[in-house]
């Protein structure tokens, strides 16, 4: 199981699994996304660091492009981050918190789990 947290890898999953279960080998990933998340340094990254690490979060972090994601995503595939948006934030961290950091990842591991479970591999190891 191959666990994605980026969503410039997204192409580049969907073609390694393909060629993985050609080859025969029961191989899944699963997007590590949040139903309402936003998409770098903003709110929901920044909660979750906030939780996981505060140590590495900077204070005083200003609000960036807050396009919805999928608006924002070709343009982000040809020209990156800094073009978009020139302090690297994507969404706003504002409100940003340690507790709402440890229901994002309480939610994202259930979810996971979930995944998990329900993915059946062949006991063959076939696809």
């Amino acid at each position: 199981m191959l666990v994605n947290g980026h969503g410039g890898n997204a192409g580049a999953l969907v073609g390694a699994v393909q060629l993985l279960r050609y080859e025969g080998r029961d191989v899944a990933w699963w997007p590590c996304v949040t139903p309402s998340g936003d998409a770098h340094a903003g709110r929901t990254e920044t909660s979750l660091l906030l939780h996981i690490d505060p140590a590495a979060v900077r204070s005083g972090a200003a609000p960036g492009n807050t396009t919805p994601i999928a608006e924002l995503m070709p343009q982000l595939r040809a020209h990156g981050v800094r073009a978009l948006s020139p302090n690297g934030v994507l969404g706003d961290p504002t409100g940003a918190s340690a507790p709402e950091g440890r229901e994002l990842l309480d939610d994202l591991v259930v979810r996971l789990v979930e995944a998990v479970r329900r993915w059946t591999p062949p006991t063959s190891g076939g696809s």
